[in-house]
């Protein structure tokens, strides 16, 4: 770790993960994103990066504030680094640029780029209603309040916020010409050469107010889902030749390898979206007719306090959209309404029995609450399965460990839906009996939801819990399918 003192730390990012797990990494072939799970398990796990983002998932937050960055113009004297690390071309970032609109500082680190190639000219990582743009920016921040540098923050649930800009070919960018003509400077993997600063806020959109925001994850290896993704509405333009500049210039290999490899298509398909939803800082415009204002912070924690304390039956009967996605926002909050007062009487007079169970309860969900770790959920986990001689389900052993808390965290913050094993996960210390009655009424629910029906159909069917009480299920949570079709994280890179 001591070559980090002299290297700068954003360069050699990459290469400390490389070093660390001891594995190539590539967009296709042999070490293609299909088999990156083989050495970085957590590509393979929940809440994965980028996803399609669907009209069908958006949720408008009226508590979404506009973007505000801080020092992002920088002056000609300031001397940044652009690089070629074989994956992207990357521009490190002074730490005085920082986001200031978010619940922590969020530090700048590095700006880098996805495209496709001059032959299929669309690259970005994420998509709008299926539609994938020619390129993608990522400006990567890391949250400083916390954490003291981006390799300590970047397998941190809190570590990372991400600006996420796609790119479209159309009118030139001036903005753009700070960086490109050097490019020739980097043909080649590892090359990198420094050139003055400038204006970086000039390489975003516009409006800084209008963006979709959800829980993802690093878009490259190690595939941490730490990622507060901001992806902006509104897109940028580049010239046809700006493009061709940034996608036939390049290589991935290195100047002194017999073969040389061309650096495009560097981008990484859509993932499932998991129990994910995907907030939206706007209402009007075209897709976002009737789309439901979110649920506040403070019924979805009523809901989990239902769900610890309350009456369960009372809940399966009554209270299943609180769970499911509603179909119109005036039901939902009508069910709001009538909702609280309910609660309030059973929170305020809870069984004894209950508040028991209670207790067990939130002392086992307490770790959400606060920034989860992956690297020690890997470790355990891979602790856990050595000793069981079961090496090769660490993916699926990591998703199943992970999945409930990072949801249930999720959840809180308005940024998914409550999945069936983070309910159960919940329910564990619950009466047997009134916790099978819930979830029983949570698998009719699903099987008849339209909008889930195909998914649940193909991997939850409902008779698959059987006699088996959700009091016991979740201490192994079912290894087959996670309901919602809609849920997911955020990206850091090299």
């Amino acid at each position: 770790m001591h070559f980090l003192r002299f290297t700068p730390i954003l360069l050699l990012q990459l290469t400390f993960y490389s070093g660390l797990y001891g594995a190539k990494w590539m967009y296709s072939g042999p070490e293609g994103e299909h088999h990156w799970s083989k050495h970085y398990p957590y590509c393979g796990g929940a809440f994965q990066s980028p996803i399609d983002i669907k009209s069908e998932l958006l949720r408008f937050d009226p508590t979404l504030r506009p973007i505000e960055v801080q020092n992002y113009n920088l002056s000609p004297n300031e001397q940044l680094t652009l690089g070629n690390n074989g994956h992207s071309v990357q521009i490190s970032l002074p730490p005085k640029m920082y986001i200031s609109s978010l619940s922590h500082r969020y530090t700048a680190a590095q700006l880098h780029f996805h495209w496709g190639s001059s032959s299929r000219p669309v690259g970005s990582e994420h998509m709008v209603n299926s539609k994938q743009y020619a390129a993608e920016m990522h400006v990567v921040h890391f949250n400083s309040d916390k954490y003291h540098n981006m390799s300590v923050a970047v397998d941190k649930s809190d570590g990372l916020a991400v600006l996420g800009v796609l790119i479209e070919i159309g009118e030139f960018n001036p903005a753009f010409e700070n960086f490109l003509k050097f490019i020739n400077g980097i043909k080649y993997r590892g090359q990198k050469v420094q050139l003055p600063g400038f204006n970086i806020k000039a390489l975003l959109p516009a409006r800084l107010d209008e963006y979709y925001r959800y829980d993802g994850s690093l878009t490259t290896p190690p595939c941490y889902p730490s990622v507060l993704w901001t992806v902006f509405r509104n897109y940028i333009t580049i010239s046809q030749k700006q493009f061709l500049d940034l996608s036939t210039a390049l290589y991935s290999s290195h100047a002194q390898d017999l073969t040389h490899v061309p650096l495009n298509g560097n981008y990484r398909k859509s993932q499932l979206v998991d129990s994910r939803v995907v907030l939206v800082s706007f209402k009007e415009g075209r897709g976002l007719h009737g789309t439901l204002t979110v649920t506040s912070p403070l019924i979805r924690k009523r809901i989990v306090q239902q769900l610890l304390v309350g009456d369960l039956a009372d809940l399966a009967d009554e209270g299943l959209y609180q769970l499911l996605t509603s179909g119109k926002e005036k039901d939902l909050k009508q069910h709001e309404s009538e909702t609280l007062e309910k609660l309030k009487k059973q929170t305020l007079n809870p069984s004894v029995g209950r508040k028991s169970q209670t207790n067990r309860s939130v002392g086992k969900l307490r770790p959400a609450e606060d920034a989860l770790c992956y690297i020690s959920f890997q470790k355990r986990i891979s602790l856990q399965l050595k000793q069981r001689h079961t090496e090769n389900q660490l993916v699926q052993g990591l998703r199943d460990a992970v999945f409930p808390e990072l949801n249930f965290k999720s959840y809180l913050d308005c940024k998914s839906d409550l999945a069936i094993p983070t309910i159960r996960h919940i329910l564990r210390g619950r009466p047997t009996d009134e916790a099978f009655e819930l979830d029983r009424s949570l698998t009719k629910a699903l099987m008849n939801h339209r909008k889930t029906s195909t998914t649940i159909k193909k991997s939850v069917p409902g008779t698959n819990y059987g006699s088996l009480s959700p009091a016991t299920v979740p201490r192994k949570p079912q290894n087959q399918g996670y309901p919602h079709p809609w849920l997911l994280p955020m990206e850091w890179e090299d």
